[in-house]
């Protein structure tokens, strides 16, 4: 049963005194899908440590192992037994991703080019996601749409064409699943399929197919837009890959150490690709003392060791070209803000909207819920902060409902790391969506002084 059905889970975040320790965030949910989709395709053993067990990376497991590729655990390590490039089998049942829109998007794009029917299904928050943003360029590959609910939402069967035709297609708004999309559909295309990027968005999907020994160039001309070539039907060979902590996940124990008095914690191993480190750049901007050390690379990636102590934080304008870089990261930014002397704005953000809910509107009410003061444009924020959290916090107490997560993890954590600053608790309606991405997240942050009940 996908939890989307299930119980909620209401919690309750109250001011911690300081959090100290040296967590182990769990592996990167991007480069986890990945690990998993160009294993299943190559020919040969792929073995990873440090795959995201969440049920997001867990559901596309169990969609490779649906189209003939072996998935298995073994000690700490996931062994995945490819099918070779171009030959996956058709599905002998619908491929249900939960809550995860780059499972299903990547998926369809890996399908699309496959002379079988395949059918996509989520949770209820899935299903309100529009994938004509990846259907569109699919059809320029011949795949044929043959049915979606209204609007371009799942459930949603696709069937791809007898014989592919390469494309060149421009993603017309910066979106990572689009890009993987289109160079997934290119892999079982004959000749070259080309993505143009206008804007870099992350580039897990271009490293990795290279790292897997795809025939892949990356070209950026004079203007900064990225012209990526793959030369269809290849082949993929088996990788032992290391995945490195999630960004997106550290965010989170991050902006909690910078905004509880008195605390430091040290995160380790995180990746630090500069397509994902938005956000850090943005907390040494407001006056974050967040140390690097210890930068390396691994499988074409860079990480390193994080240091971060509370800090007196002050309002920046954050500018819309950061937010490719970030764009998972701005609800646990705007309760950083919240914390900061002055006024934080959030510049071209009109993407929140169309994520796991309406990000822009669900962090808005939260933060009104527990108030702070705040203004919502159409793809803007604005945040005026309150250094010492006073009067902040109260949602779910003395009338004032709980935060509504709408079924999204990432709101729930970011109003569960207010709780721990703000002046009230705060309470959240729902955690049961903490698990599509960082299942330990609860005893992670208990173990660094947190207080959740």
């Amino acid at each position: 049963m996908s939890y989307g059905h299930a119980n909620p889970v209401p919690m309750t975040s109250r001011r911690s005194r300081s959090l100290a320790g040296n967590p182990a965030i769990p592996g990167d949910k991007s480069i986890s899908h990945r690990s998993l989709i160009f294993g299943g395709l190559a020919t040969g053993e792929t073995r990873i440590s440090g795959l995201l067990e969440g049920e997001d990376v867990l559901n596309s497991g169990k969609a490779m192992q649906a189209l003939g590729a072996g998935v298995a655990k073994s000690g700490e390590e996931w062994i995945v037994t490819g099918t070779g490039n171009g030959l996956l089998l058709a599905p002998q049942s619908d491929l249900d991703f939960g809550n995860s829109g780059t499972g299903c998007r990547l998926f369809m794009g890996l399908l699309g080019t496959y002379d079988f029917e395949s059918t996509f299904i989520g949770d209820p928050s899935l299903s309100k996601r529009p994938m004509g943003r990846v259907l569109d360029p699919l059809k320029l590959f011949g795949t044929q749409v043959v049915s979606q609910a209204e609007g371009g939402r799942l459930p949603v069967t696709i069937r791809g064409p007898q014989f592919a035709a390469p494309v060149s297609y421009r993603v017309p708004m910066p979106s990572a699943q689009v890009k993987s999309a289109v160079l997934l559909a290119g892999l079982n295309a004959p000749g070259i399929t080309t993505v143009i990027e206008p804007v870099m968005t992350r580039d897990h999907t271009e490293k990795m197919l290279a790292g897997f020994g795809a025939a892949l160039e990356v070209e950026t001309d004079a203007d900064g837009v990225r012209h990526i070539r793959l030369e269809g039907q290849g082949k993929l060979t088996g990788q032992i890959i290391q995945v490195p902590s999630d960004p997106s996940s550290a965010a989170f124990p991050m902006v909690a150490a910078l905004i509880v008095p008195d605390s430091d914690v040290t995160l380790k191993n995180v990746l630090m690709n500069p397509t994902r480190t938005g956000l850090i750049t943005t907390l040494i901007e407001m006056g974050g003392n967040i140390e690097i050390s210890n930068r390396r690379e691994s499988g074409g990636e860079d990480i390193a060791d994080l240091r971060i102590r509370s800090s007196d934080l002050k309002g920046v304008t954050v500018p819309g070209d950061r937010s490719a870089s970030m764009i998972d990261e701005y609800p646990v930014l705007a309760v950083a803000a919240s914390f900061a002397n002055g006024e934080t704005v959030m510049e071209d953000v009109g993407e929140l909207r169309v994520k796991e809910s309406d990000r822009l509107a669900a962090v808005a009410r939260g933060l009104e819920a527990n108030g702070v003061d705040c203004e919502e444009g159409e793809d803007w924020l604005k945040v005026r902060g309150r250094p010492d959290g006073k009067g902040l916090g109260g949602a779910g107490f003395d009338g004032v409902p709980a935060v509504s997560t709408h079924l999204d993890h990432r709101i729930a954590m970011s109003f569960l790391v207010m709780g721990m600053a703000s002046e009230n608790p705060v309470m959240v309606d729902d955690t049961n969506a903490i698990a599509t991405s960082f299942p330990e997240f609860v005893g992670l942050m208990r173990g660094l002084g947190a207080e959740l009940e």
